[in-house]
Formats: structure tokens, sequence, C-alpha cells
């Protein structure tokens, strides 16, 4: 059945319960949940929050159908959908109280940069599959890897929710700007105000003033420096993990506001870390997230022969080195990787 045939299907038996209508229904809307799920991530950070936004973007696609008479695609049709559930999220985060972050385990050396807090969430590679890479129009800046690295997503949670919106839907999806003022209900100069604002608010934050973007590497290199990270973090060995990072490479702890750069600041705050945990020992286990190496961190029960989760690490690997280290701190994020709570200790 063709995409035609299936809008003419469902709009035939929409109202109608049973399984024809919902049959037809999901034949037109399944192939874009995965992509869907990743641009409302993209918007709203949180893996929890798009799973949510998805489901009522397909409620609200189901109730409306009756109506849709096929003159956008069915997929700019549900990105719109999609876009306007994840700004209404945004809205009403905003007028709830902000959650209280838990205090630091221990006192961490003073920090280079002090960030608001952003509620960030990795992304598990494993929801990756069947998101297609190709751009639906010319007007994309960013390929579909750098689009989902943790530096790009933590980079857009910085930007107010509009321009969040108007910058994922031109220079990911490569929608055109007419179709963009469509989708939000506005006008195609507020798209092109709000899309120059936060282009050069992102740029700032992934490359700097007059950097250039590192070259990303893949494969062998990248699992060879993920391994030898791995080692030394687990085995408390600071310099050999400062061996491993760039000049100006970053540690951040989302939602914490501390930041550290470069290799004298990331290595003090490992020490720090180190001497907290008087002997106890970190176990890694490996995964992936945002298209990056990740490891579940578990950290050794001083009282029982298991590690217990205590947050996921990202690293951002390039050429010369580790650029990024993020460390959530949060293990509920352990859920969607399919992770166990606890593993054996660390010997």
């Amino acid at each position: 059945m063709t995409s035609e045939q299936s809008r003419g299907r469902v709009r035939q038996d929409v109202g109608v319960t049973g399984p024809v209508a919902a049959d037809a229904f999901r034949a037109l809307t399944e192939p874009h949940r995965r992509e869907l799920q990743l641009h409302c991530y993209r918007i709203l950070g949180s893996v929890g929050d798009a799973e949510d936004a998805v489901q009522e973007t397909l409620v609200a696609a189901w109730r409306g159908f009756e109506h849709f008479e096929g003159r956008a695609p069915v997929r700019a049709w549900l990105y719109r959908i999609a876009t306007n559930r994840c700004l209404n999220a945004l809205r009403a985060a905003s007028r709830r109280p902000r959650r209280a972050l838990p205090e630091p385990p221990f006192a961490p050396p003073r920090s280079t940069r002090w960030e608001e807090p952003a509620w960030l969430e990795p992304y598990p590679d494993a929801l990756l599959g069947g998101v297609p890479d190709a751009a639906p129009g010319p007007a994309a800046r960013y390929e579909m890897r750098e689009a989902v690295e943790l530096a790009f997503v933590a980079a857009l949670q910085h930007l107010p929710a509009r321009q969040r919106a108007v910058l994922v839907l031109r220079d990911v999806l490569g929608y055109a700007a007419p179709e963009v003022a469509e989708m939000l209900a506005t006008s195609e100069a507020a798209v092109k105000s709000a899309l120059q604002r936060a282009r050069a608010t992102v740029e700032s934050r992934l490359h700097g003033q007059g950097r250039e973007a590192p070259v990303a590497v893949e494969g062998t290199q990248e699992s060879e420096l993920a391994r030898r990270f791995a080692d030394a973090f687990a085995a408390d060995d600071v310099p050999g993990v400062v061996a491993l990072l760039t000049e100006d490479a970053w540690l951040t702890m989302p939602p914490y506001p501390h930041a550290y750069q470069g290799r004298a600041a990331i290595g003090a705050f490992l020490g720090a870390s180190a001497a907290w945990r008087v002997g106890r020992r970190y176990a890694l286990v490996l995964t992936r997230a945002n298209a990056q190496p990740a490891f579940g961190c578990y950290l050794e029960d001083a009282d029982a022969p298991v590690a217990r989760a205590a947050g996921l690490i990202v690293l951002t690997v390039r050429a010369d080195g580790l650029v990024g280290i993020t460390r959530f701190m949060d293990p509920a994020v352990f859920r969607y990787f399919g992770l166990p709570p606890t593993t054996p200790a660390p010997r």
C-alpha cells in the first residue's frame, strides 16, 4: 500500500474503533517514530521527555488525521506536531519550580567555568537504529553524527526554546525557511532572525572564537583511546587519564554547574575524587551514547562485594586525543542503556 493509499484509508476509517484504522495509522506513522524521538531529544535534552513527546505527537496525529488532506508530506506533518509538543513541554517546565541539585559528595576544586544547570541526559546508540542519515533538504548544515553528539545537544540546551526548534528544523533536518515558518506558525523573517542568533550561540559553544572543529575519529583509533581511558580511570591512574587529554579538553557533569578545562584542572578534579573515595575503585562497563564511546560507571561498595551504579561517562574522541569527558551523575539513566544496577566489585 502506498503512503497516499494509507492516508486515504486512515481518513476513511478515522473515528472508527477497530483494527483496520489502527493498523493503517501505524503503517503510516511507525517508520517515523525513531527519528521523531531523536528530534524531540535534541530539543528537550531528555530521553524520557522525548518518549513522552512522541506519544503525545502520535495521539494528536491520530485525533487530527481526519482533517489532514495530504497537502504536506506525512513526515513534515509529524515533525510540525512533535516540535510544537516539545515547545509546549518547555513552556510548562519553565513555569515549574527548578529541581534542587543534591550536594556533591565531596568539595570539588575551583572550576574553570560555572554553567547554568542543564538537565541533559545521554542518548543510547541503540535508539539510533532506523534513523535516516539523509536530511530532507539541502539546507542542512550538520551531519547526522555531529548533530547527535553531546556537545551539540548540550549547546542546544542553552538556546531559548524557539531558537532551539528553528535551528534543529533548519540546520539538522534541512527544512526551508518557509516550511519552518509554517510549522511554527510564524513569519519567515522571524525564522531567519531566530536562526541567525541560534547559529552564533551554538558555534561559539562548539568551537569557540576562531577555532576550527577538531577532526573526529572512529573505529580502531576511537576504540583504543576509549580502552586506555577505561584502564587508567578504573585504576585511579590520574596521570594516565590526563595523558590522553588534549590541551583544551573539558570535563563536565550535567546537571552540576562545575566545568573543568585543561589537563591541570581536570587532573585536580580527578585527584580530589580519588581522595574522597579512599581506595574504593570504579568498574566501567562499555556502552555507546550519542554516537560516542561511553561507560556505565560503578563504584565499589565499602560493605559488600559489589559495585553500584554511579553514573554514566561519555567520551568525545578526536584525532589528537580526548577533547571531552561528560559525567552524568544520575544512575537513573542506566535504564535507557539496559545496564544493571550493580556489577561485581573490581579486583
